[in-house]
């Protein structure tokens, strides 16, 4: 259950409210807002609302029917803000848009991609060390030295770095090098992996899995949450239908319901979602418009000769159009690119 404080509780009653709840056996989580505190109860025991209800300081209690608690937007109304900077802020008024290759594959590779979308004001920078292929025999990234080299990259033009974590063993390693961690969609399910994540403080970007509900999606973030970690991002990668033109059939109506249920920002992938350089482009336009929180785009600067995933990584020009686009059309949706 959630249970809504009044504008003016003090900490005191907010505390004793708390208390009460975690000797009922609840794990409580607070979101301090504009306006008000709100307490999130998970677990415990049934109890009768009205115990809560006529606590002091208490506005009012209610109860979630959906199986996250957490994740919905009844326990933060206004949305989650998530920074990495004064500059970089999901779920504001700014379109955050990620941009790098698919796989780091040397150093030159690297540092001219970071040059590219750096000149066009990009300022977080994707880029994968460890790659999750369907063949083996496909290239399996560079390991910790693509880690290296793309911190190195960043560090060098002033980007953020958001990079897939594979397991759970590689955590450590991962808060050394990246600002934000992926979890991929082929983990999206991966608990073990989702539970380790809870226990740290950076970013999680969370990939729908390509045959996964919305549902399924929030309750794998409800599994960050509900270990502390309340900095998820959602994303919206494209999922498995019958259609076999583009790689996966990107779902851009997620966006707005995850709006309406949920409170974490929303991203989109519409180069995994499409799989083809030719439509990233008018997809990449459609997400902004349907009210996504930011983009996350491959680009590749011989897209011919990629090592992975040429076929959906856009040139450096092509790119450049794209942001010239998007900087039109954000507006339009009150919202600005980042």
């Amino acid at each position: 259950m959630v249970i809504v404080m009044k504008r003016d509780a003090t900490e005191d009653q907010i505390s004793r409210v708390i208390d009460k709840l975690t000797k009922a056996g609840f794990d409580v989580h607070r979101s301090t807002g504009v306006e008000r505190s709100v307490l999130g109860a998970v677990g415990g025991k049934v109890v009768d609302t009205r115990d809560y209800e006529l606590l002091d300081g208490v506005k009012e209690v209610i109860r979630i029917t959906q199986p996250y608690k957490l994740a919905t937007r009844t326990f933060r109304p206004e949305g989650t803000l998530i920074s990495l900077g004064p500059e970089v802020r999901f779920g504001g008024e700014e379109v955050v848009v990620m941009a790098g290759p698919c796989t780091v594959e040397s150093r030159e590779q690297i540092q001219l991609v970071a040059a590219a979308v750096k000149k066009v004001g990009v300022k977080v920078m994707r880029g994968g060390a460890y790659k999750p292929r369907t063949s083996p025999y496909s290239f399996q990234g560079l390991g910790e030295e693509g880690l290296k080299l793309l911190r190195e990259a960043a560090d060098r033009h002033g980007l953020f770095v958001v990079s897939e974590v594979m397991d759970q063993t590689q955590i450590p390693l991962f808060l050394d090098y990246v600002d934000i961690v992926q979890v991929g969609a082929r983990n999206m399910q991966n608990f073990n992996l989702l539970k380790e994540l809870s226990k740290i403080r950076k970013p999680v970007l969370l990939k729908r899995g390509m045959a996964a509900t919305i549902e399924e999606l929030l309750l794998s973030a409800e599994y960050i949450m509900v270990g502390g970690n309340h900095q998820v991002i959602l994303c919206e990668r494209g999922i498995r239908t019958f259609e076999t033109y583009t790689r996966n059939t990107l779902d851009l109506s997620a966006i707005p319901v995850i709006k309406k249920l949920s409170h974490l920002p929303i991203v989109v992938d519409p180069s995994h979602g499409t799989g083809r350089r030719d439509k990233v482009i008018p997809m990449a336009r459609a997400a902004v418009a349907a009210g996504a929180d930011g983009l996350l785009i491959e680009v590749h600067h011989d897209p011919e000769n990629a090592l992975c995933d040429g076929a959906q990584s856009l040139y450096p020009e092509q790119f450049s159009r794209l942001m010239d686009s998007l900087r039109i059309i954000a507006p339009a949706v009150e919202r600005s690119i980042a």
